[in-house]
Parts: structure tokens; C-alpha cells; sequence
């Protein structure tokens, strides 16, 4: 049995993680995972030299939480994995500058982790899919993508925002804390009368900064916030609805799963359930808890790395701002 210590901060959120093997690396147990996120101020984005000094703050805690959650020490782990991109950078390289220390201290490999594809593995492994479309919808990422060929291949994405940027620059104009996810969909459910927004689909690309700009300005002129939020989930979600139906259409494959933070929303939840249920395929969400960014996605994502042999030496590891999961071989997938 493997256990491997993983460490996300890509964005606000610092986290710490240690994952288990289970039946030689195809499932995985969840040791630990300490989680600290920095909320900027109400009205305001995460700005990353904050959202750093947060992370440097927190991390000798969260760190020591994690192995005390876990039962373990650090010298029982077999290997130390980190987020390497894409993110923001100053927050991208606390978490390495962690995990590089730790890794020379206790002499255990060092193994940097695409945090999308950790968004996709982690929910792979809680939720049993086989061979999935993904629909990843998060801050960092909008995208479909399915496995081929050694590569997590992108199928469509977004042209600009992400849902995530897009219903947080919403939020923000409307004075909420980012993330504001939540309260966007708790406004929206107390609505149904339907303002039109632009719908902007391209090939299978999506466009949602004519939705942000329409939108911003409709609140500023007094619309109605609770329709706004309605609209605004109902067009940006039959956006990646369609998008990903497409894909479903074209890959022909028997599940559609969906990950990352925005995956907690219900409506769209319902959406690509009934998207799955045209095509006669399984929908599959990740669980709530473990939607958002968290160490448990690094740890087990680092943990199928390690049982491939892959590691870098501390010396050459990096950071990426900017780090396509299609650009990644993944080799413990056949």
C-alpha cells in the first residue's frame, strides 16, 4: 500500500491531503484532508499576493493537521506531490516551495500534479466512472474532455471567462465575496421570470463575457438581482449543456461526469442529467465535498504519478501559470 502526501494552492485555497492505495493504485482512501481558503473582501476578487500570504501563513498548520488527521508521519510517506499549475503564480509556488522542503527533508520523491487533471482523476476515483466524457466547470477551467491516446483531449472550452470567473465577476458587481457560486444559486432558485442574455456558442467553444457584460449592466440599471441570477445560470448552463451533448454525440461514450466547484450547482446538475438520459449514459457528479479545490485531488492524482514513476528532482521541479492538461502524458491510463 502506497500513501502519498499532496498539497494544492492554486488559487485561495491551501490544502493539504494524504491518500492511500487500495488494490494496487485503481481505488484510493482518503486519509486526511485540512483545507484553509482565503476570502478576499466582499466586492472584491482574490487578488494573488494576498491570497500567497494567506497560504504562507496557514501552511505550517495545515500541513501538521493533515498528518494528525491522517494518524501518520511524514517519514511514512512514500512520496510528496504538489500543484503545479496551472494558477496563479505567486500562490502555485508557496505549495511548491512546501513540498520541495519536505521532499529533501524526509529524502521522498517529489511529484508535480496538473490540478485539472486532479480535478478529473479524484472524481474518477470517488465516483467509479469508466471511461467518461468530463465536463470540468470550475474558476480555472471550463472545458469537455475525454481520454485518448495517453492525453486527457479537450473536446470544447471556453473562449474567455470560465464559468466559475463568470459567475464570480457577477457576484462581485453585485458586492458578494468571491467564491459566490452559492449565493448566486440560492438568488436564483427564488426566481423564474427569464431575462434574455446573450448565448454564445462556437463550434463546440464557449463565449461568456457578452453574458458578464450584459448582465453587470442590467444590474446596474436596476434589474431585478434574483432574475439576473436565474438567467444567468439558466443561459450560461445550456451553454455547456449543448457543448457537452455534442461531445457525448461524437465520442459516443456511456457516462458523463461532471467536476469541479461550479459540479455542487443543482441546475446544472439537472441539466446534464437529462443531457445523459437522451443518449441513454450514466451522469455522474463529483460529491460536493470534494468539489472544490482540496489536497485530496494532488495526493491521489500524485499517487497514480508515483505508481508510474513519475517525479521530478527538486532541483528541476517548476510551476506552471499555464499548463494545459492536453499537453500532459499521462501514463498510468491506458
Amino acid at each position: 500500500m502506497k500513501k502519498v502526501f499532496g498539497i494544492e494552492s492554486t488559487a485561495h485555497t491551501f490544502s493539504c491531503s494524504l491518500v492511500s492505495s487500495i488494490d494496487g493504485g485503481v481505488h484510493g482512501q482518503i486519509l486526511s484532508d485540512v483545507r484553509s481558503i482565503y476570502t478576499p473582501p466582499p466586492g472584491s476578487g482574490i487578488h494573488p499576493r494576498e491570497a500567497s500570504r494567506h497560504h504562507v501563513e496557514v501552511a505550517p498548520k495545515i500541513v501538521e493537521q493533515s498528518l494528525t488527521q491522517a494518524g501518520m508521519a511524514m517519514d511514512e510517506v512514500d512520496a510528496v506531490s504538489f500543484s503545479a499549475g496551472p494558477g496563479l503564480g505567486p500562490c502555485l509556488r508557496v505549495g511548491a516551495t512546501v513540498a520541495r522542503s519536505l521532499a529533501l527533508y524526509y529524502k521522498k520523491p517529489l511529484v508535480p500534479v496538473n490540478h485539472a487533471i486532479g480535478h478529473i482523476e479524484l472524481a474518477i476515483m470517488l465516483t467509479g466512472a469508466k471511461d467518461p466524457i468530463i465536463l470540468l466547470v470550475s474558476g480555472g477551467h471550463t472545458l469537455i474532455t475525454a481520454f485518448s491516446f495517453g492525453r486527457w483531449r479537450v473536446f470544447g472550452e471556453t473562449l474567455d471567462l470560465t464559468i466559475g470567473q463568470l459567475i464570480d465577476q457577477f457576484g462581485r458587481e453585485a458586492g458578494f465575496s468571491s467564491p459566490s457560486g452559492p449565493k448566486i444559486e440560492e438568488l436564483a432558485e427564488r426566481s423564474s421570470n427569464f431575462i434574455p442574455l446573450p448565448y454564445t456558442v462556437k463550434g463546440n467553444d464557449t463565449s461568456f463575457s457578452g453574458i458578464l457584460t450584459s448582465a453587470k449592466k442590467l444590474l446596474q440599471n436596476g434589474k431585478d438581482l434574483e432574475s439576473l441570477c436565474f438567467s444567468l445560470q439558466e443561459i450560461a448552463f445550456a451553454m455547456l449543456a449543448e457543448v457537452t451533448e455534442r461531445a457525448l454525440a461524437f465520442t459516443e461514450k456511456r457516462e458523463v461526469l461532471l467536476t469541479g466547484g461550479v459540479a455542487a450547482n443543482r441546475r446544472l446538475q439537472e441539466m446534464l442529467s437529462e443531457v445523459s438520459k437522451r443518449h441513454g449514459a450514466g451522469f455522474l457528479v463529483v460529491p460536493k465535498e470534494y468539489s472544490g479545490d482540496c489536497g485530496a485531488q494532488i495526493a491521489w492524482t500524485g499517487l497514480l504519478a508515483h505508481l508510474a514513476d513519475i517525479s521530478v528532482e527538486v532541483e528541476k521541479s517548476f510551476v506552471k501559470q499555464s499548463w494545459r492538461l492536453d499537453r500532459v502524458d499521462v501514463k498510468w491510463r491506458d
